[in-house]
Order: structure tokens, then C-alpha cells, then sequence
């Protein structure tokens, strides 16, 4: 079955801070463009592709029926995630007990925190760090450690596991975070690189809090290993989230949840999740993920998967044929890149702040790396159609990446 992914579709006024947030976030999002140009929204990862038509008509058949009252979640939804991971990830031992709601993959992050830390505590991260870490982890009073990746001579990004187990050891840190596949950096982790992280967090006692939120959108020719998977201590010592909102572009209606198989770490989980009364599932998102994870969401996903993973590849490969002193690390996952600009900054006399607003200035309305704890970079998203990109990189070639 075909499925949308060239309609350029007018956001402007359909609540959606990708556009509309253009210009009215300073500090955060884009400025607006000057006259004559208009915007690409290359910044917050949000999807500018129609959703799978399966989602939407399951949403539409619940609001023929005209009550909406307190509800519980339905065996199919239990049904439609453990089937959903079991076809995904190969995930096998998966029960209703071992789910749980969250309103929010970063607000499941911060339940866990608030279960086995407290708030001046030290936690690590990897960095670059993804935004949303640093300002709920960070905005709730804990201190984060961060542990560098680092570009192997493949430019390929790398744990530095010697220098993740020095910070545990020197910060007295009991709680991690850990992001599979890694946001902005693209990595989709191997399996012997989440062993070695594991038996890092192992030896030095950590709970792990794997944000794996991007775990669907794998490019052509990677797997996603989920980090429970990987040992039977890590199934234990793990409190993963998942959502599909990433993945079918559903953030607006709010629902994610956690997978944690370990009675002790779930009851914590719950304990304080529960205990606000805010962590409540919305009836539409129930029925919104029962229609991504049925038969007609597997098959746009996949014909998402080609979109992305072509997007990527020509994003990467006029970059790197054409913007000198630009380096980017093909990522594996995610559809963002993440431009090392300090190069090409230190040749032209200019700071980031300059060059993204050349970008700015002309449209291509990307994201300030330095929000990701990198002092010279560029987040861009590349879920658009390829026409949009190819217009963003048009305008790169001739007004940003310039003499």
C-alpha cells in the first residue's frame, strides 16, 4: 500500500511548535527567516510526514462513541506492545505486569530518578547529551556527569567505558542514563558495546535508565539490540522506555510506557509515578498505539525506514562532498544529523552563533547544537520530504556554507 511521504503539508496554525514555534522561542527554537524565504523545520524532532492511516481511523472510530469517561487500559493494548517488541526486537517473556503508562518518556526518566536518587545526587549521561535530559534531569535538582563519546577513526561515535566507570567511581554515582540509539549522535549500539556498558554499571552497582524511544526508526542495514536483552543482569538492573510517538509522529496526544521486568524497580517506578495521580493514560492514545502497532502500522513504518534512510544518505553525502570543514557521523538511527561545525567556524572567523543564524536568515531553521552539550555544532531533522531537504541543502550550498 502507498503512503504519503512527498506532500509538503501547511502546519501554520495545526499546533505544532515545529513551525509555529519559528520565532516565538528565543533561546530555543530557530528565528524567523527574512522576507522572501520560508521556513524548513530542520530543528524539533517532529515528523513532517502524515501519520499511518491506521492510527488515525482507529482515533476517529473511538469518537463515534460520544462518552469518554475513567477508563483501563484494554487487554489488546497490552496485546498490541508485547506483540509489537516480540516482532520488533525479538523480545520474548513479556507480560502485561512487566508495562506500565507513562505520560512521557522524559517523565518516566524522572520517576525512576526520583525512585532511587535524590536530588543532588550525581548521575551520568553521555554527551552529547540529548536537550530533554538536561532540563528535566537537571531542572529536578540532580547533577549530571557527563561521559564524552568520542569518534573513532571511522568518525563512527563511541563509549569511552574507562572514563564512564572513573566518573561512577569519583561521583559516587548509583543511577545512569542511557540512550539506545543515541540522540543527536545517531548510534545505534552494537551488542558487545551495550555488554561492556553493563558490566560498567554492574561493577559499580547503577540502576540504568534506557531511554530507547527512537528504537523503531533503525536506517538501512542496523538493529536495534534492546538493553534488557543483552544479559540477564541487565534485564534486572534496566527501566527502559518506549513510546510510539517518535515513531508515528503522535508526541501531541501524549503516551508512552516502561519495561521493567524487575519486581523491585518496578514497584519504586510506580510508587512514584502513581503517587501524583498525573500519570494517567488518555483514552485516544491507548487506541492511537493499538492502530501503530497493528499489521498497516509494521507496513508504513517500513516504507518510512526507505524514506529516511535515503534522506539521510543524501543529506550526508552532499555535506560531505560540498561543505568543507563540515563533519558529519552517518548516523544508523534516529532521522536527526549532527554537524561538527568547528572546523569550518575556526576557518571562516565566525562563531556558531553566526552560522546558524546564516541558516536562520534563510529558512533552514535548525537547532543549536550547543543545547546538546557540544560547543560547535548543528542539530538537523531530516523527517521531511526529500524536496524540502534537497531546497535546505540548495540554500546551504549558496547563502550559509560560503567565503
Amino acid at each position: 500500500m502507498p503512503y504519503d511521504f512527498t506532500s509538503i503539508i501547511d502546519r501554520h496554525g495545526k499546533d505544532a511548535i515545529a513551525v509555529d514555534g519559528i520565532g516565538a522561542m528565543p533561546g530555543f527554537a530557530p528565528d524567523k527567516p527574512k522576507p522572501g524565504f520560508d521556513e524548513i523545520p530542520m530543528w524539533i524532532a517532529d515528523m513532517n510526514f502524515p501519520t499511518a492511516p491506521s492510527i488515525t481511523r482507529r482515533i476517529v472510530q473511538r469518537t463515534m462513541h460520544p462518552l469518554f469517561g475513567y477508563f483501563n487500559p484494554s487487554d489488546e493494548y497490552y496485546d498490541a506492545i508485547i506483540d509489537w517488541q516480540n516482532r520488533r526486537n525479538g523480545v520474548t517473556g513479556l507480560e502485561p505486569r512487566h508495562i506500565g503508562h507513562e505520560n512521557g518518556v522524559l517523565g518516566g526518566v524522572v520517576s525512576a530518578m526520583k525512585a532511587f536518587a535524590t536530588p543532588g545526587d550525581a548521575v551520568l549521561l553521555h554527551s552529547p547529551t540529548y536537550v530533554g535530559f538536561t532540563m528535566s534531569i537537571g531542572g529536578n535538582g540532580y547533577r549530571i556527569v557527563h561521559s564524552p563519546l568520542k569518534r573513532d577513526e571511522a568518525g563512527v561515535w563511541r563509549m569511552d567505558f574507562d572514563d564512564m566507570d572513573r566518573k561512577i567511581k569519583e561521583n559516587n554515582i548509583h543511577v545512569a542514563v542511557f540512550c539506545s540509539p543515541h540522540n543527536p549522535c545517531g548510534r545505534v549500539w552494537e551488542r558487545w558495546e551495550i555488554e561492556r556498558a553493563m558490566e560498567v554499571y554492574a561493577a559499580n552497582d547503577c540502576v540504568v535508565i534506557s531511554d530507547e524511544i527512537w528504537s523503531d526508526l533503525i536506517l538501512r542495514g542496523n538493529h536495534h539490540i534492546p538493553t534488557q536483552s543483552v544479559s540477564d543482569d541487565a534485564r534486572r538492573r534496566t527501566i527502559a522506555f518506549y513510546a510510539p510517538s517518535k515513531t508515528f509522529s503522535l508526541a501531541g496526544l501524549v503516551g508512552s510506557y516502561h519495561i521493567v521486568y524487575d519486581d523491585y524497580l518496578r514497584d519504586r517506578l510506580v510508587a512514584v509515578s502513581e503517587k501524583t495521580h498525573y500519570n494517567a493514560m488518555n483514552v485516544l492514545s491507548m487506541h492511537a498505539l493499538i492502530g501503530a502497532y497493528g499489521p498497516e502500522g509494521r507496513q508504513w513504518l517500513n516504507a518510512l525506514l526507505g524514506v529516511l534512510s535515503d534522506n539521510v544518505d543524501y543529506a550526508v553525502d552532499v555535506i560531505d562532498r560540498e561543505f568543507d570543514g563540515v563533519s558529519v557521523s552517518r548516523p544508523q538511527g534516529t532521522y536527526m544529523l549532527f554537524l561538527d561545525c568547528s572546523e569550518w567556524c575556526e576557518r571562516h572567523g565566525l562563531g556558531i552563533s553566526d552560522l546558524e543564524k546564516r541558516g536562520w536568515d534563510v529558512g533552514v531553521g535548525w537547532q543549536d547544537g550547543r543545547q546538546f552539550q557540544h560547543p560547535c555544532a548543528i542539530r538537523m531533522n531530516l523527517a521531511l520530504p526529500k524536496s524540502r531537504i534537497e531546497e535546505a541543502m540548495r540554500r546551504l550550498r549558496e547563502y550559509v556554507f560560503t567565503d
